[in-house]
């Protein structure tokens, strides 16, 4: 039986990647292949082993993000939906990227096995749609606190698509989060040539 099913494609925001699976069933299960290191790879053009990660579990209505990565330390991660159903929002904070303040958004959950790639630099945040909502995030490295950076998900500026029509539930962090006019006053936001250079191999990354 081939299990070499998944499709891999670029999204209209540069350097974000939808991963997605056919379903492959037998009498008893339904499996669809989660990732593949070779073809991933092979689709983004670089370098991306899992070396961490964490599961985020969330009742229906919690808000988390933006949360982005910056520098050498920064971290490249695969999202998914392994349990209910949460809507996922890219959004491109590279200083001096073409696409900056650009966002690309994916509805994902469990019935689909779908996953978003988004390199570092870029920021994600994600709205759980359902109670016990399970959010996996696969990391090239651990998380690295001064290599972080985290902006408001609701940001009027950006203004993301979130179709809220109560508040969310939100952490403190992410409630007392900058917009992005003020990460990028205070420097915390990454630089595009950077996180380019990092693709490319020609910024080493940080090692353990």
């Amino acid at each position: 039986m081939d299990f070499r099913s998944l499709e891999i494609s670029e999204l209209a925001l540069p350097d974000v990647f939808l991963i997605s699976s056919r379903a492959v069933e037998d009498d008893v299960v339904v499996r669809y292949e989660a990732f593949r290191e070779d073809c991933v790879e092979e689709a983004i053009g670089r370098p991306f082993a899992i070396r961490y990660s964490d599961l985020s579990v969330a009742r229906r209505r919690v808000l988390r993000g933006i949360h982005g990565s910056t520098g050498p330390d920064g971290r490249a991660r695969l999202l998914c939906c392994v349990r209910g159903a949460a809507v996922h929002v890219v959004v491109d904070l590279r200083v001096g990227s073409p696409d900056y303040g650009r966002y690309e958004t994916l509805w994902l959950d469990h019935r689909t096995a779908a996953g978003v790639f988004v390199p570092e630099g870029l920021g994600h945040a994600w709205l759980a749609l359902e109670d016990d909502t399970v959010v996996a995030c696969h990391s090239s490295r651990p998380y690295t606190a001064g290599a972080a950076y985290t902006v408001s998900a609701l940001d009027p500026a950006l203004a993301l698509p979130w179709g809220l029509t109560r508040a969310p539930v939100m952490t403190d962090d992410d409630l007392a989060a900058p917009t992005a006019a003020e990460a990028l006053a205070r420097g915390l936001l990454p630089a595009y040539e950077d996180c380019l250079a990092l693709y490319a191999g020609s910024l080493p990354a940080a090692t353990d």
